[in-house]
Order: structure tokens, then C-alpha cells, then sequence
């Protein structure tokens, strides 16, 4: 197994240490692992009539975040995978609000997306936990700043957590 610790602070880009500061310490993998199960239960408890509510009218609505949730695990494991893999194009970035208004994630009903993001969750974890011994520690460039593949675990995680915390905060609390 390849060394997925906490990376340091050199080792992304400072924009990310929030997100990877919210995730406690331990076997990335198996925290990805339970974060499935805790935020699937989370996503299955919302009623059908408030998958489309916005807090905000420029806010996205919850089908949307999940939607948002699926293009970026994706996007974060394709920039380990690529770097784990030695490849050293530096890859593009991504403008969520772009990806978010040309997909459909705002017309297909929750329940699809939660199937298509723990479809997605378990494919990066068998990922993960399956990456050349040695591998955690390569580096590559995404959208103009240097990574190690250790990283993205742990920004995906990280990034999970602060969306599950958004919907509970701003979607749900007065549900």
C-alpha cells in the first residue's frame, strides 16, 4: 500500500488546507469509507420536495451540490491517478459554476445522484487503497500549483465534509 498520510502544506495548494484541516487524522481510506455511509444517510433522509431548494436564489439546489459533489471526486482522483501514473502534463482547473450549469444534475431526482456518487466513492477508495507502493509521495502540477497524490484523498474528504456541514447549515435547518 502506497502512503496516503496527511500531506503537509507544501505538498497542495493552500486554497485546499481548509478543506483537508476538517478531516480527522487516521487511514485515509477507511475515512472515505465511512464518510459514504454517514453522508448517503444524510442524503437519503431529505424530503423529495426539498431536493430542489435553494437558500439563495444564486445558490445551488441540493441535486446540484450532490452533482457538484460527483464532478469533483472525480476530478480530484483523475489528477491523483494521472500523477500516480507519471504523467506530468499539468492539468487543467475547473470552474465548478461552468460544470454545474452544463450538467443535469438539477433535473434527475436525488436518489439517482446519491446511487452515481457512491458508485463513484467506492471506485476512489479501491483506488486509494490499491496505489503503488510509493506512489502517495509523486508530485504533479493541476491548475497551476504543485500536488502530491497523497493530497487528493484527503482534499476529497475534506471537501465532502464541508459541503455535508453546508447542507445541514443552510439546506436543512429549517426543514
Amino acid at each position: 500500500m502506497t502512503d496516503l498520510r496527511r500531506p503537509a502544506p507544501s505538498e497542495h495548494a493552500e486554497y485546499y488546507a481548509g478543506y483537508i484541516a476538517l478531516v480527522p487524522d487516521g487511514d485515509i481510506s477507511a475515512i472515505l469509507l465511512d464518510q459514504l455511509g454517514d453522508t448517503v444517510q444524510l442524503l437519503r433522509s431529505i424530503p423529495e420536495d426539498r431536493e430542489t431548494y435553494r437558500y439563495q436564489d444564486d445558490k445551488w439546489t441540493l441535486r446540484e451540490v450532490v452533482g457538484h459533489l460527483i464532478d469533483t471526486e472525480r476530478v480530484f482522483a483523475y489528477r491523483a491517478l494521472a500523477m500516480a501514473r507519471e504523467d506530468e502534463i499539468d492539468l487543467p482547473g475547473m470552474d465548478q459554476d461552468a460544470w454545474s450549469a452544463s450538467s443535469n444534475a438539477a433535473d434527475r431526482p436525488l436518489r439517482d445522484l446519491v446511487e452515481e456518487w457512491v458508485s463513484v466513492r467506492r471506485s476512489n477508495v479501491h483506488l486509494f487503497a490499491t496505489l503503488p507502493v510509493g506512489s502517495g509521495a509523486r508530485t504533479g502540477r493541476a491548475s497551476g500549483h504543485d500536488f502530491t497524490v497523497r493530497s487528493f484523498p484527503w482534499i476529497i474528504a475534506g471537501h465532502e465534509l464541508w459541503h455535508r456541514d453546508l447542507i445541514r447549515r443552510d439546506y436543512l435547518a429549517d426543514a
